[in-house]
């Protein structure tokens, strides 16, 4: 079993001590990357739950590659990353959502003395109190000492009423949360102990919080807003904290007028306020000497705010939104995690950006007017691979069995807005059974009853790089219809695309050659066909492309796509069928319909009859190409009430994959899955996965079943096998090696020679076996002995040996 596509940005990201990796939490595990090819090097496997974040031990400690990770299996545990070594793991218990660690020794205790211990600060989730539940106050702030490895009993810094994040300065002397418009800030002892004393602050706002950073030499704070404002708070806990003995934090900024700025009896000296960003701020973070302030959001830019003067300077056109800035050791390099699952890293100070860390594509965040109109993604099933529109109007192409990302293509040029002002969307994308023809469908939403446009593009690639390029663009293709299916024939270069408006079109490309596709040709369209003036909701074709199925609203209709006649209609539903696919080589048709009487139904196209249905919500379907076996995966309803079933409760949105033979309506093999609303099904060619179908234990199967849930994380897995098999391994060095070892010469011909070891030949000479016609004739025929030994070892074998009588 195959498991990708985990996000890289839930957490912030962490540098090695010496600048060369970044350690990103992702699902489960810490995937640990180079930061100079950006690729990954290792893996950080042991957590059984969600990784929270991850603190790497400076090199002032003199351990230059351990880190310290948490997770919401309530654990947290102690890792060398240079060798992915587990060396400790502290159980808390308890869920726990954020952690720091203020202060490490500086250096080991090398005398025998006893080590100095080590605190770490936690935001947990703690339902055990059942007074605690009434006050919806689960989340809590406590101290945990991970050198003796529990929590510190009678210390509860604060209780909220959800988990909240915790930042820690630069310096460890102080750590804070955000609630609503308080920001919490506690200040740490030099001689830190488990029962000493932590004096907490609290500053207020008029807005929100949403992030806030330290500086790592003074105390000042700059905060943000929901509003899009940055305030800079300086010299914050003069009498908390301080007690205005420290002279030095009250002349941090002169000003004419006594604490400008500060409203409140808030504990600062002075607050500024700068205002460019349009929404929410996502993140703050100080450059490392201190002078400069960087900010990011959803306009998809990064500011640097000179902290003196407040001038600004823009890296602008990103892409996506910001989420978390981290600076490395190296004054040099600086990491920018993205929304949509991308780590870039920064050449500092010239902005350049560097070959990023990248992700499969998360969800698309279409506003409610969009729904409906998007199909989500598709498959090429030959190559692995999955494309998925993304919100830069691109399609991303995806490894499934290598968890990389393979290429972009960019649909349109758009450049990045926020959500709520999204007016175009790359609703439908498809690809050619060979995986080098690719059809793209732009939708855009029309503006006081104007300006509405569906275009049509169809794009070619001749390498496996998935580089395509643009053939052809049709704009409304479909009049002012919108398109429901695009589908291309198994063996021709031709495509049908279908649609709302009533009818379908069969394009075909001119000029086209037997040694491939012109680059300079398009495609016209061949023919257009329609029935009883029906919207046109659903397309396929035959697995040998000599029939065409397109759904007419509730009924299937049989076209000869070549000459474009009407041969026979099957079948009626209650409710529109959305998806066709026809079963491998068989003659039956998969149909599916969605509403308020959904079904799954198998027709037989010979006797033009239903064999059988379910009342069941499909979200996809997945047939195979050789075998009369298909995969459906549906949703759980709305109205289902949650069950227990192996301990597991089922949820609203979650589902079940059905394995099916056309022979029987009792599925062959079923498997519950998480975030099924939105998922995908795909069976993958073996056949044409060589390396994998070589050196990879689904080998033996002719298909693998590949699950993607609705966050885009996948599951791929051999739905026929007795087991299902975990690899320990990683599958991007898997297919490295496999290039590397290439076989030539002698190997190549009759295969890799057996390691020699004398030990093992010595012992093989003297063992004789007592069944020797199982063996003697195994072997290529150049290494046989002579026929005339071989049968008279072999005819010696079926004789009885008996001892001779003597006399």
């Amino acid at each position: 079993m195959i498991n990708g596509g985990k996000s890289f940005v839930s957490t912030p990201p962490a540098f090695s001590n010496d600048g060369k990796r970044l350690l990103v939490c992702s699902g489960n595990t810490v995937s640990v990357f180079s930061t100079s090819t950006s690729m990954q090097i290792t893996e950080l496997d042991g957590h059984k739950a969600l990784v929270t974040s991850v603190v790497v031990v400076p090199s002032s400690s003199k351990l230059l590659c351990h880190c310290w990770t948490s997770s919401l299996d309530g654990t947290i545990r102690y890792w060398d990353f240079a060798l992915s070594e587990l060396m400790k793991t502290v159980n808390i218990r308890l869920p726990i959502f954020s952690m720091v660690i203020p202060k490490f020794p500086s250096q080991q205790d090398d005398g025998g003395g006893k080590p100095t211990d080590v605190f770490a600060y936690i935001s947990v989730e703690d339902a055990s109190d059942p007074g605690e539940k009434t006050k919806h106050l689960l989340g809590k702030i406590r101290k945990c000492n991970l050198t003796t490895s529990k929590l510190a009993a009678a210390v509860i810094l604060k209780e909220t009423a959800r988990p909240e994040f915790i930042t820690c300065s630069p310096s460890g002397e102080f750590f804070g949360i955000i609630i609503k418009r308080s920001l919490y800030i506690w200040k740490v002892q030099a001689d830190e102990s488990e029962r000493a004393l932590v004096k907490k602050m609290k500053l207020h706002h008029t807005k929100n919080f949403t992030t806030f950073a330290f500086h790592p030499n003074d105390n000042i704070i700059a905060t943000g807003d929901v509003s899009g404002r940055i305030c800079v708070w300086r010299g914050f806990g003069i009498r908390t904290f301080f007690k205005g003995n420290d002279q030095a934090n009250a002349n941090l900024m002169k000003i004419e007028d006594e604490r400008a700025g500060v409203r409140g009896d808030n504990d600062v000296e002075a607050c500024s306020t700068w205002h460019w960003h349009s929404s929410e701020v996502k993140f703050l973070a100080f450059s490392t000497d201190g002078a400069n302030l960087y900010s990011g959001g959803n306009e998809g830019v990064l500011v640097q705010w000179q902290l003196d003067t407040g001038k600004r300077k823009f890296l602008p056109r990103i892409g996506s939104p910001l989420l978390y800035f981290v600076h490395s050791p190296d004054p040099t390099l600086s990491a920018m995690s993205c929304a949509d699952n991308q780590i870039h890293f920064l050449k500092m100070p010239s902005f350049e950006i560097l070959k990023p860390i990248a992700g499969i594509k998360l969800p698309c965040s279409f506003p409610e007017i969009w729904n409906g109109l998007s199909s989500g993604f598709t498959f090429d099933h030959s190559a692995g691979l999955i494309a998925l529109p993304t919100d830069d109007y691109r399609i991303q192409f995806y490894s499934l069995l290598d968890d990389t990302e393979i290429s972009e293509v960019q649909v349109c040029e758009r450049n990045h807005q926020p959500s709520d002002d999204i007016m175009v969307v790359v609703s439908l994308v498809a690809l050619s059974h060979d995986g080098s023809l690719m059809s793209t469908v732009e939708s855009r939403l029309a503006e006081d009853g104007v300006g509405a446009l569906v275009c049509l593009k169809i794009w070619a690639s001749e390498t496996q790089k998935k580089d395509f390029k643009l053939s052809t663009i049709v704009y409304e293709p479909h009049r002012d219809a919108a398109i429901s299916a695009i589908v291309f024939h198994p063996r021709k270069r031709m495509v049908v695309s279908s649609s709302y408006g009533g009818d379908f079109k069969i394009w075909v490309q001119s000029n086209t050659t037997l040694g491939g596709v012109d680059g300079s040709s398009g495609w016209v369209c061949h023919s257009v066909g329609s029935y009883k003036g029906k919207s046109m909701t659903a397309a396929t074709f035959s697995a040998d492309g000599s029939i065409l199925a397109v759904a007419a609203e509730t009924v299937i209709t049989l076209w000869d796509p070549d000459r474009n006649y009407l041969v026979d209609v099957v079948g009626e539903t209650y409710m529109p069928i959305v998806n066709l696919n026809f079963v491998g080589k068989s003659e039956y048709i998969v149909s599916t319909s969605q509403g308020s009487r959904p079904e799954l139904s198998l027709w037989c196209l010979s006797k033009r009859s239903r064999t059988w249905s379910y009342s069941l919500v499909v979200e996809a379907v997945a047939c195979m190409e050789d075998d009369p076996l298909f995969a459906v995966l549906a949703v759980v309803s709305e109205s289902y009430v949650p069950t227990e079933s192996n301990g597991s409760s089922i949820s609203s949105g979650d589902g079940i994959i059905l394995l099916f033979n056309i022979n029987s309506p009792v599925p062959v093999g079923t498997w519950l899955v998480r975030k099924a609303k939105g998922g995908g099904l795909a069976f993958l060619q073996v056949s044409q996965l060589s390396p994998l179908k070589k050196n990879h234990p689904f080998g033996r199967s002719s298909a693998l079943l590949a699950y993607v849930d609705r966050d885009h994380e996948y599951v791929v897995f051999d739905p026929l096998g007795q087991q299902q098999l975990e690899l320990n391994l990683d599958h991007k060095k898997a297919v490295e090696n496999f290039e590397e070892a290439a076989q030539s010469g002698y190997a190549s011909i009759y295969g890799e020679l057996p390691d020699f070891d004398p030990k093992e030949t010595r012992q093989s000479t003297i063992t004789v076996s007592e069944r020797p016609w199982e063996t003697i004739f195994n072997g290529p025929s150049h290494t046989l002995p002579p026929l005339t030994k071989l049968c008279s070892t072999f005819l010696e074998s079926l004789l009885e040996k008996r001892m001779a009588a003597t006399g």
